[in-house]
């Protein structure tokens, strides 16, 4: 298994990503990863590697640029922020990334999918949305509203939302709401709702940080195990 540290530019930024592969299995389709609300970080590189491990070349990429993070719930907020009200800067930065990873030597640049986590699963469906030539976008716990819904005709990409059912920042409303916009759309989607999950339920150290700023977040490993079983199935589908 091969892994390393990438930059590339978007627009003016310049970005910090991290690609995990084979390298003796030759091209092999590429799967994005767009990371939680925190930024760029173990946690979308652990991904990255499981990617890897599953057949596919893995990319984090970054989109805050500069491989920025955040160490507190404001400035993560204000980061997510910036890109979620700028629906142009979060299109260049996720298109910046796709198109780097695509030009790699291990990557089929024909087969590309997403996944993202939290603020990364809403730019992944968003992407979606906006009819980005893309195989199958999966959020894991991302944020299902969207000041840009899908529309008829334009979604190319098959779309996989694994959530918590017990998720305070996913209540029902937003869950009903997605459900009728891809109906309405005409969108390949499925909704996995799983009881008892929380926010992050994905991520090994959202408990602990869940505890040290006052927030909903926890891991569930059962949870964890049961959605990525979900989405390696429905990657090997959409990229075949």
């Amino acid at each position: 298994m091969k892994e390393q540290d990438v930059q590339y530019q978007a627009g003016d930024t310049m970005c910090k990503g991290f690609i995990a592969y084979d390298e003796t299995k030759g091209k092999q389709p590429v799967v994005l990863v767009v990371h939680e609300w925190w930024g760029t970080n173990e946690h979308s590189r652990a991904i990255a590697r499981k990617l890897a491990q599953a057949g596919f070349v893995g990319f984090a990429l970054d989109m805050y640029g500069e491989g920025k993070q955040a160490d507190n719930p404001q400035t993560a907020s204000q980061m997510s922020g910036e890109i979620g009200k700028n629906p142009a800067l979060m299109r260049t930065r996720f298109n910046a990334a796709r198109e780097f990873a695509a030009k790699q030597s291990s990557v089929d640049a024909a087969r590309v999918a997403a996944v993202g986590y939290c603020f990364g699963g809403m730019v992944a469906l968003n992407m979606a949305r906006a009819g980005e030539n893309l195989r199958g976008v999966v959020s894991f716990h991302g944020i299902l509203m969207t000041g840009q819904p899908a529309q008829a005709g334009t979604v190319k990409a098959k779309m996989l939302v694994l959530n918590g059912a017990d998720d305070p920042f996913v209540p029902k409303e937003q869950v009903d709401g997605f459900e009728k916009e891809m109906k309405a759309a005409g969108v390949d989607y499925r909704l996995v709702n799983y009881p008892g999950g929380k926010h992050a339920f994905t991520n090994p150290g959202a408990t602990e940080r869940g505890k040290k700023f006052n927030l909903p977040l926890e891991y569930n490993a059962d949870i964890d195990k049961k959605s990525w079983t979900e989405a390696e199935a429905f990657l090997k589908r959409v990229l075949a």
